[in-house]
């Protein structure tokens, strides 16, 4: 026996519910009006789609139901894991997966430890070593700009006129490891003092690298000078301002007159020249042309490439600062002669301390023969000859200077 369709089908196939409106007696065919005024209901409209009961079954008139259609694959970058880098933190918020960022180390869990068999030693990563900016104010204002690395015994190295920390720089791989490396800058170089408020004698130089050294050091520290530096370190131990445990003077003039005395006058001339009023912001750019990059490679002995940037950087301020050719005309009118240093002669056996005379023996502008000279002078002196090595004495042999620094040192 055959069922009848239920009464929904019938609404929906033309037939119209007891409770539809109808349109009055007499109405005039024409557009169907979207609301019956008397019964306030929507009309009659299309249905978009197919009754609910009729959704079940199949469409007469149409082919089975298609598959659905496998997943595309998603373009662009491959598809990750982004829950699986660590518990997050509270209150973070959560970023798109393909950009978020590692997170820090402090909240990835801890990593098991590994057994002997599968320990592996580090490679030694000695270049990477920090070289610390710090500054030294001393009691008149100026300020000494230094540099520091390692841990240990204190060493400071002074470095020579016209340069920088830099010239000391090649030995500070091998001597971090066993001492705390300090290379400060003079006044007049690198980033240190240049204002011309100051004399810049060598007393005053003296007096400011001995408060450096009581301050930064401490006592009984070992220090090292070259040429303008070694001449300092000489005046403030002298004097009794300093008081090292250690000093090492490396080549440098001491009682003899200098090798180049007329280059030294014309020097001298000219500096002093620049710190006239109107020539004071020309003097800096002349100095750069004068003193080449290239002159680094003729100081070395070994003609070490390495040595154009230290005096690149050496003047690289020097261009139109008014202040540092002003300040470098008083240093050159204080500054004593070329000629022979008597006072030295007086002042090389009151160097009661251990004293370490590093020579080179191929700097035409400081002779091997001067290091001998003082060498008779000094009460508990030494004399080490490097072989091979130039004004730059750094840059030559950095090995063999850094062996023997240790070893006087330590």
């Amino acid at each position: 026996m055959r069922r009848g369709p239920p009464a929904a089908l019938d609404a929906v196939h033309g037939g119209r519910a007891p409770d539809h409106a109808r349109p009055p007696a007499g109405a005039r065919p024409g557009r169907a009006r979207r609301r019956h005024a008397p019964v306030a209901v929507h009309g009659r409209r299309a249905r978009r789609g197919r009754p609910a009961e009729l959704r079940r079954g199949r469409h007469p008139h149409r082919g089975p139901p298609r598959r659905p259609s496998p997943p595309r694959p998603r373009r662009g970058r491959a598809p990750r894991l982004p829950d699986r880098r660590g518990r997050a933190r509270v209150g973070a918020q959560r970023r798109h997966p393909g950009r978020a960022r590692p997170p820090p180390r402090e909240h990835l869990p801890a990593r098991a430890a590994r057994g002997p068999a599968s320990a592996r030693a580090r490679p030694a990563r000695r270049g990477a070593r920090r070289v610390r900016l710090r500054l030294y104010h001393h009691g008149d204002g100026a300020r000494i700009a230094y540099r520091e690395s390692g841990t240990g015994p204190p060493l400071a190295l002074l470095h020579s006129a016209l340069l920088s920390h830099r010239e000391f720089m090649p030995v500070v791989e091998e001597l971090a490891d066993r001492f705390r490396v300090v290379l400060p800058d003079l006044p007049l170089h690198g980033d240190s003092e240049d204002r011309p408020r100051h004399p810049y004698t060598l007393d005053w130089l003296a007096d400011v690298m001995a408060g450096f050294a009581a301050d930064v050091l401490g006592p009984r520290a070992a220090l090292g000078g070259h040429e303008l530096g070694a001449e300092i370190l000489v005046r403030a131990v002298a004097g009794g301002r300093l008081k090292p445990g250690r000093l090492v003077l490396m080549p440098c003039r001491l009682h003899r007159p200098l090798a180049r005395g007329a280059w030294w006058r014309a020097w001298r001339l000219a500096t002093r020249a620049g710190g006239a009023p109107g020539l004071d912001r020309v003097a800096g750019h002349a100095a750069r042309l004068a003193l080449r990059p290239e002159l680094g490679v003729k100081l070395s002995a070994q003609g070490n490439p390495a040595a154009r940037d230290l005096v690149r950087h050496a003047l690289a301020d020097a261009g139109g600062n008014a202040n540092l050719a002003r300040s470098w005309s008083r240093f050159a009118g204080a500054w004593p002669p070329a000629g022979a240093q008597r006072p030295v002669l007086d002042q090389l056996p009151r160097l009661t301390v251990p004293t370490l005379l590093l020579w080179a023996d191929r700097d035409p502008a400081h002779p091997l023969r001067a290091a001998e000279q003082a060498l008779d002078l000094l009460p508990r002196g030494q004399l080490r000859v490097l072989p091979g090595t130039g004004f730059l004495i750094a840059y030559d042999d950095p090995v063999g200077v850094a062996r023997e620094l240790a070893a006087f040192c330590m």
